[in-house]
C-alpha cells in the first residue's frame, strides 16, 4: 500500500505520524526487553509534550539471532487473533543495555542499536556488519478520516533499508518475477491461478541475499512495497494500531531459513512412497472405476512405475461436495476397489475441501449443530460460487473439527491413504462471526492453517508420524509443517510452466520444504512436446503428479515417446532416492527446502542471484527445465566442472551455458566434489536404499575426505567415508549393508558388507571423476 505521492508528499486524505526522535529508552533485564518512546514531533520545550501523539517501539528476542520489534500508537485495543504460532527458545533472555548514546539489544550474533538524540536511526547488525536500518520517516502511523460514522482507518508501517544491489525473495508462492524488487505484494490469499499477482499461499516473510530475513507477524492483510514506494527500502504495513515483525539473522539465506522454520515450525517428514509418481483422474474428465482400472493397467503394461492414485472431485456426486460419500453411479464398490489398488502396491489419495454444499446430506446436520461459519446476524454464511448454497466448516469450533475428522477416519478405514486438501482461500472477512470470536480479517489467511493441520493430524493418528502427507493448495506462514503443497491451477503452456517454477522457488524461499505442480499444466490440454518437457521438470521436483482439468494426463495419449520419457525420468528419480531421502531429511531437521534457488545454495555468486528458470535439487544436482518446444535452454553454472548425470559430459562453470536437448534429455548436472549415492531399484521409491547402493564420485579434489549418509526407511542410516589421495579414491563403511560399490568414471569396485574399497581415477581424465552413460539401459 502506497502512502506517499512521490518522495515528499503524502497522498490526499492520509495523515502521517513518524517517529521523529527518541525521548526515552527503558530496559527490563529480566525480560530482555528494550522499549523506546518516540515522539512524532521534535520536543523543544515542555509545552511540546502536550496534545502530541507518541509511538512506542519495543524490542525483544524469542531466540538467539532473532529480534522482535513491536510498533504501537494506541495499545489499548482488543486483540482477537488468530496469531502465528512462534516457537520461542525456553529460558532464553537477550542482553539489553542503555547508555547516554544508545540502547542495545544483543541476541546471539544479532544486535539492534537505537541511537539517542535528534532523528530516528535504528540499525540491525550481525557480526559487526549492518544488515538493514530503520531510518528517518521509515517508521510510523497513517490514518484516514472517519466517514459516515465509521471509525477512521489506521495503519502502522515500517520501512527497512536496502543496500545497493540487494535482492529480496520469498513472500510465499508468487508466480511473477522471482526477484521481488520493484513489486507491490499484498499478503492476501486468493484463488487466482498461476498467471496473476494473486497467491494461494501468502507468507508475510522475505529473505535478503545479504543473509537476513523479515517476518511480519500478522495473518491480516500485510502490504509490502519492495523498493516500489521508496526505491531503497522495503516497506510493510498492517491495518490497525500495532505492527509486530521479526528480523532474523543467519549470515546466509540458507541459515536464515533454518532459523525462520525453527521459529514457525519445521516441515514434517513425509513417507518414502510419496516421492513416487502420482496419477489422478483429472478434474472434470469423464471417469469411473473402469477408467481408473484401465489407466493403472496401462502403466503396468508399459512398465511405468506408479506409486499413488488420486481420485479428484467427482469421486463424490456433483452438487454434494463435500459429503465424503462415493458416487455409487461411478464407484459402486469403493472398499473393494481400494483394496484392489492396494494389492497392486498403490497408495490412494482422495480430494476434499472444507465446504459443505447445501444438497449434501451433511449440510442440515452442520447447520443444526453450529458447525458452519455464520454471519453476524446468526445465519449461516452461504454463496453459490463453486457449489450451490455451500457453507464453510468453522474449524475454530472444536466439535466441528472433530465432526469433520470423523468423516475422514471413515474414509481412511475404507482404504484412503492421503487427502488432497483443496481450496481454503476464498474465506469471507466481512459480516461474519467465527465460533471462537476470531478477527475475520486475520482468519482469512489463517484458515488454511487450521484446515491443513486438522487433516494432517488425523492422518498422523491413523498412519503414524512420518507416514502422513497431504496435497495442499492454500497456506500461510507455518503451513510448511503440513506438507506437501502444490502450485495450483496452471495453464498448459510453456509460460505457465515457467511461472509455476517461479512460484515454487518463491515458496521454497518462504520455508516450505517440499513442492509439486500439475505435470502438463491444469487448464487446457498440452501438446506432446510441452507434456514431455513438463514430465522431466515434474519428475525432478520433490513430488511428482500427473493432473489436468478436463483432459487426462496418461502419457500414451500423447505419443509413444511420452511413454519413454515418463519411464526414463521416473526410473531416474527412483534411483536417486538414496540421495533424495537425505535431502528430504534436511528439510525436516534443518528447514532447508529440497528444491533450492541458486541464491540459496550459492549466495556468494551474484551471477546466479536472478536465475529463475533453474534450481538445485538438494545441494548436488542442478536442474534447468526446458521451456521451449525446440529444446533450446540457457542456464547458469557456478564455478567448477559440472558433469551431466544423463550423458557424462563435463561443462566448465562461472558462465551461462546454451544447449539444445531432445525430449529424452534435460540439463541435469552434478556439482563438482559430489559423492552421489545411486540406488539399485528403479521401480519404486520405498526400498532399502543402502542395499546395492553405488557411490558415484564426481570431480572429487585431491584431499577430499567426507562421509556420505544413506538414510533407511526405519529412520536409521548407513554411513560411507570417501577419501581421495592422488589418483586413488578409497571408500569404507563399518555399517552392515548387503552390498555396495564405488564408481569413478568407468571404473567400478564392489564389496559385500562392511569393509573398504579402493578405485583408481582413470588416467584419461585425471581431473574428472565423472561417469558416462549413468542411466544404464534407459537411453
Amino acid at each position: 500500500m502506497k502512502f506517499t505521492d512521490g518522495y515528499w508528499l503524502t497522498r490526499p486524505g492520509l495523515t502521517p505520524l513518524f517517529a521523529i526522535e527518541v525521548d526515552d529508552i527503558r530496559i527490563d533485564e529480566a525480560a530482555g526487553t528494550l522499549t523506546v518512546f518516540a515522539p512524532t514531533t521534535h520536543i523543544r520545550h515542555r509545552g511540546d509534550t502536550l496534545n502530541r501523539p507518541m509511538l512506542t517501539v519495543t524490542f525483544s528476542s524469542p531466540a538467539p539471532g532473532v529480534v522482535k520489534t513491536r510498533v504501537q500508537r494506541h495499545a489499548g485495543g482488543v486483540h482477537r487473533g488468530p496469531d502465528f504460532a512462534i516457537n520461542a527458545e525456553n529460558g532464553f533472555v537477550p542482553a539489553v543495555s542503555v547508555t547516554d548514546g544508545e540502547g542495545v539489544l544483543q541476541t546471539g550474533d544479532l544486535t539492534v542499536r537505537i541511537a539517542r538524540g535528534d532523528g530516528w536511526n535504528v540499525t540491525f547488525e550481525e557480526g559487526g556488519r549492518v544488515l538493514t536500518r530503520s531510518e528517518p520517516r521509515s517508521i510510523g502511523h497513517y490514518s484516514a478520516p472517519a466517514q459516515g460514522g465509521v471509525e477512521p482507518e489506521t495503519w502502522v508501517h515500517q520501512q527497512l533499508s536496502l543496500a545497493p544491489g540487494e535482492r529480496v525473495y520469498g513472500f510465499g508462492e508468487r508466480f511473477g518475477a522471482f526477484v521481488k524488487n520493484g513489486q507491490v505484494i499484498d499478503s492476501w490469499n486468493a484463488d487466482g491461478g498461476t498467471s496473476s499477482e494473486q497467491a494461494y499461499k501468502s507468507v508475510p516473510f522475505y529473505v535478503s541475499a545479504r543473509g537476513y530475513g523479515v517476518l511480519v507477524d500478522s495473518p491480516d492483510a500485510v502490504s509490502f512495497e519492495v523498493g516500489s514506494e521508496v526505491n531503497s527500502r522495503v516497506q510493510f504495513s498492517v491495518p490497525g494500531e500495532t505492527l509486530d515483525y521479526y528480523v532474523i539473522g543467519g549470515g546466509t539465506p540458507k541459515d536464515v531459513l533454518s532459523r525462520y522454520t525453527a521459529l514457525t515450525g519445521r516441515p514434517a517428514r513425509v513417507p518414502a512412497w510419496s516421492f513416487g509418481l502420482w496419477l489422478t483422474t483429472s478434474f472434470t474428465a469423464d471417469y469411473d472405476e473402469a477408467t481408473v482400472n484401465e489407466f493403472i493397467a496401462g502403466f503396468a503394461e508399459r512398465d511405468l512405475p506408479l506409486s499413488v492414485f488420486h481420485f479428484d472431485c467427482f469421486w463424490m456426486r456433483e452438487y454434494q461436495w463435500t459429503d465424503f460419500e462415493w458416487d455409487p453411479r461411478t464407484f459402486p464398490d469403493p472398499e473393494g476397489q481400494l483394496a484392489r489398488l492396494h494389492e497392486r502396491g498403490l497408495k490412494v489419495s482422495a480430494w476434499i475441501n472444507p465446504y459443505i454444499a447445501q444438497r449434501s446430506a451433511l449440510f442440515a446436520e452442520a447447520v443444526e449443530k453450529g458447525y458452519l461459519l455464520k454471519r453476524t446476524d446468526g445465519s449461516v454464511w452461504q454463496w453459490d460460487l463453486w457449489q450451490a448454497g455451500m457453507g464453510i466448516v468453522d474449524f475454530t469450533n472444536p466439535e466441528a473439527a472433530d465432526w469433520y475428522v470423523a468423516h475422514l477416519e471413515r474414509l481412511m478405514g475404507q482404504g484412503v491413504d492421503t487427502f488432497k486438501t483443496d481450496f481454503g482461500e476464498r474465506i469471507p472477512h466481512e459480516g461474519v462471526a467465527w465460533f471462537d470470536g476470531s478477527d475475520p480479517a486475520r482468519m482469512h489467511n489463517y484458515y488454511p492453517q487450521l484446515y491443513n493441520e486438522i487433516v494432517f493430524r488425523a492422518l498422523e493418528k491413523h498412519r503414524g508420524a512420518g507416514d502422513a502427507v497431504l496435497f495442499a493448495r492454500s497456506a500461510t506462514a507455518g503451513g510448511q509443517q503440513f506438507p506437501v503443497h502444490w502450485g495450483g491451477d496452471s495453464d498448459s503452456t510453456f509460460s505457465s510452466m515457467a511461472e509455476s517454477l517461479r512460484g515454487g522457488l518463491s515458496l521454497a524461499m518462504s520455508g516450505f520444504g517440499y513442492w509439486s505442480h500439475d505435470i502438463g499444466g491444469f487448464e487446457g490440454t498440452p501438446d506432446a512436446g510441452l507434456f514431455k518437457r513438463w514430465l522431466a521438470f515434474g519428475l525432478l521436483s520433490s513430488h511428482s503428479r500427473l493432473h489436468g482439468s478436463d483432459s487426462f494426463r496418461v502419457p500414451w495419449i500423447f505419443d509413444d515417446e511420452a511413454v519413454e520419457v515418463t519411464r526414463l525420468f521416473t526410473n531416474l528419480k527412483m534411483r536417486l532416492m538414496p540421495y533424495l531421502a537425505r535431502v528430504a531429511e534436511e528439510a525436516h531437521t534443518d528447514g532447508v527446502p529440497m528444491m533450492r534457488a541458486m541464491v540459496l545454495e550459492f549466495p556468494e555468486d551474484r551471477s546466479g542471484h536472478d536465475a529463475d528458470t533453474q534450481y538445485m535439487l538438494g545441494d548436488a544436482l542442478l536442474v534447468a527445465p526446458v521451456f521451449t518446444a525446440e529444446g533450446e535452454v540457457s542456464y547458469y553454472l557456478p564455478a567448477g566442472a559440472w558433469t551431466s548425470l544423463l550423458d557424462g559430459s563435463v561443462a566448465p562453470g562461472c558462465r551461462w551455458a546454451a544447449e539444445t536437448h531432445d525430449f529424452l534429455s534435460v540439463p541435469l548436472r552434478v556439482r563438482p566434489g559430489t559423492v552421489l549415492p545411486w540406488g539399485a531399484v528403479d521401480s519404486r521409491p520405498d526400498y532399502e536404499w543402502a542395499d546395492g547402493v553405488t557411490l558415484r564420485c564426481f570431480e572429487l579434489p585431491d584431499g577430499y575426505d567426507a562421509v556420505t549418509v544413506v538414510p533407511a526407511l526405519d529412520g536409521g542410516s548407513t554411513s560411507f567415508r570417501v577419501c581421495r589421495s592422488g589418483a586413488t579414491i578409497t571408500a569404507s563403511s563399518s555399517d552392515a549393508v548387503a552390498s555396495w560399490s564405488v564408481q569413478v568414471g568407468h571404473a567400478v569396485a564392489s564389496a559385500d558388507g562392511a569393509g573398504e574399497i579402493s578405485v583408481s581415477v582413470p588416467e584419461t581424465d585425471s581431473h574428472s571423476d565423472s561417469v558416462s552413460n549413468p542411466v544404464e539401459g534407459d537411453r
